[in-house]
């Protein structure tokens, strides 16, 4: 599975799981670079299919609703697109 990195600041293990056709997704992720954040993040469903079932295990690991996007900030996870949390989460 190959995650894309953003550089930025280190705020701890950033990890965004998102979809590539999801709005809520494309502005969790403008939001981490506009904070200037580090982070990484995978879209879920353009990862190749013999990885797919591994990658959704992991996102399930952290919000078993699956649902997205799901933004992992250190031990902390926001499922959807809370800008708030996510703003306090990295303050």
């Amino acid at each position: 599975m190959d995650y894309v990195h953003i550089n930025g600041a280190d705020r701890g293990k950033v990890v965004l799981y998102a979809l590539s056709t999801c709005g809520w997704c494309a502005q969790a992720k403008q939001l981490l670079i506009d904070l200037g954040v580090a982070f990484d993040y995978i879209y879920v469903d353009l990862v190749a299919p013999g990885d797919q079932k591994t990658v959704i295990e992991e996102v399930e690991r952290y919000n078993p609703a699956l649902s997205f996007p799901t933004v992992v900030i250190g031990d902390r996870t926001i499922a959807g697109f809370l800008e708030k949390d996510i703003r306090e989460a990295l303050a």
